[in-house]
């Protein structure tokens, strides 16, 4: 029998993840981190598909890497009302089943927070982007303001008790850089129309390249 955090977790964590990334500012966000993705896309951590309508043009194709049945299930009306081909191709960011050199861009978004290993989901998006193919990446994490900071670690038990996960304390663009990328176009702050000293909203919005 499923315990009740093991219900929290599988049931609920992807419906709240749905209603709270779905907003006007996180929307805006992401209509502007997904600009540049074309050809084959490897997306890690596709949740309940709120990238969908950002697709470019240029996209040829997805590869959706999504842990949770009842993500991809509510993915299911956003999937269908989007011409561009989407596949479900794994459940572990950290392990990618697929070949080296195989996809020309990746997309992650809010999702390298909750991965348990997240170096090592990075090492295995970095095998599988071909020669310069782009990470796009747009994620909360650690913010700059001291007092901010206080709260973030203060709260990181909790938040990962109750949210599938997911860290607080993750500085994003420096992790990538430790793991082989170069990082460019980065903007970072409060996300817009949010407030400004929520330990949830400080926000890293960049592309990164091999080396």
């Amino acid at each position: 029998m499923m315990s009740a955090m093991g219900v929290w977790t599988e049931q609920v964590v992807p419906r709240l993840t749905d209603l709270s990334l779905r907003g006007h500012q996180v929307g805006a966000e992401r209509e502007i981190v997904c600009r540049g993705l074309s050809g084959r896309v490897l997306e890690l951590g596709f949740g309940s598909g709120l990238n969908t309508r950002f697709y470019p043009a240029a996209v040829e194709s997805v590869a959706a890497v999504e842990p949770s049945d009842v993500g991809w299930r509510l993915s299911g009306r956003r999937r269908d009302r989007t011409s561009v081909p989407i596949e479900r191709r794994g459940l572990d960011g950290q392990r990618l089943d697929e070949p080296n050199a195989s996809y020309d861009s990746a997309l992650v978004t809010f999702t390298f927070c909750t991965i348990p290993d997240v170096p090592l989901a990075m090492r295995e998006v970095r095998r599988v982007l071909r020669s310069g193919g782009t990470l796009h990446f747009l994620e909360h994490g650690l913010s700059p303001d001291r007092s901010v900071q206080k709260w973030q670690r203060r709260l990181e038990p909790i938040q990962q008790r109750v949210a599938g996960g997911c860290h607080l304390t993750r500085h994003t663009p420096a992790l990538l850089e430790q793991n082989g990328f170069t990082v460019h176009d980065l903007v970072e702050g409060p996300i817009p129309g949010m407030p400004a000293g929520s330990p949830l909203t400080y926000r890293f919005r960049g592309v990164a390249t091999i080396g």
